[in-house]
């Protein structure tokens, strides 16, 4: 009968070694393979400007987690809105916010508009009107059976309804239509034809008419009457431009001129509204839900507090008995208008729903807007930083240089004193080194990480960690070299000691980085995530790649034999030899005694 092969007292080495290797090719792989071949810069490297914001309130509770991604989603689009592209803002800890703008956006602007609080009103409509929208240009010729009867298109100045038909009649609104409670209110209606401005008569064939004007539209499809004191900004204003949205203002108790926040059919509309007849601080909350029993679809049901409650009875009243637009509330969100839901009839109680053939999606971002409104949320201003492009460029190289003076050292000084063992330490940095960098690219796209200047200072200590786990075990090795222990024996031996220092050590570090990671904002906890993710690297690398390629080192002549250049030469070491008379205790009772 065979007898069993037994297990090698050194244990199998080439297994870690090769899942170490297999995890750092895969993931060098798939960085390549996803075209993530770069880290992520922050602002400070490659040029921008970063406001970090924090929110504060009279009730501590309104600081919260949901109250805060709800101020990031109304921050975001503001500064989109804007027309800054690929900004970033996000939440870090519990009552900040950080906002990067990348080079190239309006930065001022950005930076005087972000930290204002989202002001939110309920306003009645005035006039509305297309904005920005220019019809196709008519043929000229008229249509076979023509009678000769001018078309009723309005004129420059008069009014028609809200989808008027060629022949005079108006038609159904042409966008949402919705009821509230008590089938009192109804989402916002939208002119959905465009004037021809062309009469035609039997026979005779006219001529080519010029197109009219976005303006001349404007003013032919306009609905309702514009206040005097209005007339020439409301003529003027240009809903297409990003820049002209964000840059509407206007006080609480005065009638003011702003923009549809997002396009109807196409086009944006511009409105003229009312002062401000309820504020959005009088709603005590707002959710969206789905209506089961008309199945009119996803709704967004209101709550108003005592003030919202009498405010909005007595506006609605009054709406009611207005004709189109006249009887439409505004929901103007940092001057911008959100919906314009009609009013069908007073709404006592205080609380309403608005319907219009709302997504969910749709539905969701109506009710965030009105809750936000209703929180007691402000932002203060921290630190604005603003780096330009050169600059940003000049600091990633000095970070570069750092790093690559610092790796250079440590290789230096790993030759020089340890000679042989020397490789073995490059060769761990330089896995760990392929380990940290295509995880901070796969991070850079998984979940937005960026890669500031704090981020490569973390880089560059942990080169020093690293080395210090390798030079933490190869002097244990060493002492047991000088003790008169073969090598074989002495990797095993001094392994013990030496895992629990690096344990120790890098726990000490790894609770350091996380203790910083959770108490600071900002960039600081740049430092701390690579200060951190280095750190845990380093354990894998020495457990999984440096004790495996030490243990099958010392099983060549080259090293076993202590050569003068393999670092572990016993005369150099000063090693004595072994008294006859005393035991030495085998590696399997020095772990035990060890654990």
């Amino acid at each position: 009968m065979a007898t069993p092969k037994s297990r090698p007292r050194d244990g199998y080495p080439g297994r870690a070694l090769a899942l170490i290797l297999v995890v750092t090719v895969g993931l060098v792989a798939l960085m390549f393979g996803t075209g993530h071949t770069k880290p992520r810069l922050g602002i400070d490297l490659a040029g921008g400007t970063s406001i970090t914001l924090t929110a504060k309130s009279t009730d501590p509770k309104a600081i919260n987690k949901s109250n805060m991604d709800i101020a990031t989603g109304i921050i975001e689009r503001r500064v989109n809105g804007m027309g800054v592209s690929e900004a970033e803002v996000q939440t870090q800890g519990d009552n900040t916010i950080i906002v990067n703008i990348p080079k190239g956006g309006n930065q001022q602007n950005a930076a005087d508009q972000v930290g204002t609080t989202a002001k939110l009103f309920f306003r009645p409509v005035l006039a509305v009107a297309p904005s920005g929208f220019t019809p196709p240009a008519p043929t000229g010729s008229p249509s076979a059976g023509a009678t000769g009867t001018p078309s009723t298109t309005p004129s420059a100045g008069s009014t028609a309804s809200a989808g008027a038909s060629a022949t005079g009649t108006p038609s159904a609104p042409g966008t949402k239509q919705g009821r509230p409670a008590g089938e009192a209110l109804a989402a916002d209606a939208s002119p959905t034809t465009a004037a021809t401005g062309a009469s035609t008569a039997t026979g005779t064939p006219s001529a080519p008419a010029t197109p009219p004007s976005a303006a001349d539209v404007s003013a032919a499809m306009t609905q309702g009457t514009v206040p005097p004191e209005l007339s020439a900004a409301f003529a003027a204003l240009d809903c297409s431009k990003p820049e002209v949205r964000a840059a509407q203002t206007g006080a609480e108790d005065k009638a003011v001129v702003a923009c549809s926040q997002k396009p109807e059919n196409g086009y944006y509309e511009k409105l003229a509204l009312g002062p401000v007849a309820v504020k959005g601080a009088d709603v005590s909350k707002a959710q969206p839900s789905l209506d089961t029993q008309t199945g009119a679809g996803w709704q967004v049901q209101l709550q108003f507090n005592g003030n919202g409650t009498d405010a909005f009875a007595k506006v609605t009243g009054q709406l009611a008995t207005q004709t189109p637009p006249n009887n439409q509330f505004a929901i103007v969100l940092d001057n911008q208008v959100v919906s314009h839901p009609q009013v069908n009839g007073p709404i006592p109680g205080g609380s309403a729903v608005i319907t219009g053939r709302f997504t969910q999606a749709e539905a969701q971002d109506l009710s965030n807007v009105l809750s936000y409104g209703a929180l007691p949320l402000e932002f203060s201003k921290g630190e604005i930083t603003t780096v330009s492009p050169a600059l940003g460029g000049d600091q990633l190289m000095a970070g570069l240089v750092a790093g690559a003076i610092g790796m250079l050292l440590v290789v230096l000084y790993s030759l020089v004193y340890y000679r042989g063992l020397g490789l073995v330490s490059i060769a761990g940095l330089l896995v760990s080194a392929a380990l940290t960098y295509s995880i901070m690219s796969l991070l850079g796209a998984g979940i937005g990480f960026a890669l500031n200047l704090p981020a490569v200072c973390g880089a560059i200590v942990a080169i020093g960690i690293t080395a210090d786990s390798f030079i933490v075990y190869f002097e244990r090795i060493r002492d047991e070299v000088r003790e008169g222990a073969p090598l074989r024996p002495a990797v095993q031996r001094a392994w013990p000691r030496a895992r629990r220092t690096i344990l120790v050590s890098d726990f000490v570090s790894f609770l350091c980085a996380a203790v910083l990671y959770v108490v600071s904002v900002g960039k600081v906890q740049g430092f701390a995530f690579t200060l951190g993710l280095t750190t845990a690297l380093d354990v894998v690398v020495i457990f999984l790649f440096t004790k495996p390629v030490i243990t099958l080192l010392a099983r060549r002549k080259f090293f076993a034999d202590g050569h003068p250049w393999s670092g572990l030469d016993p005369k150099r070491l000063g090693a004595r030899p072994p008294l006859r008379s005393s035991r030495r205790r085998s590696p399997s009772s020095a772990a035990v005694k060890e654990a």
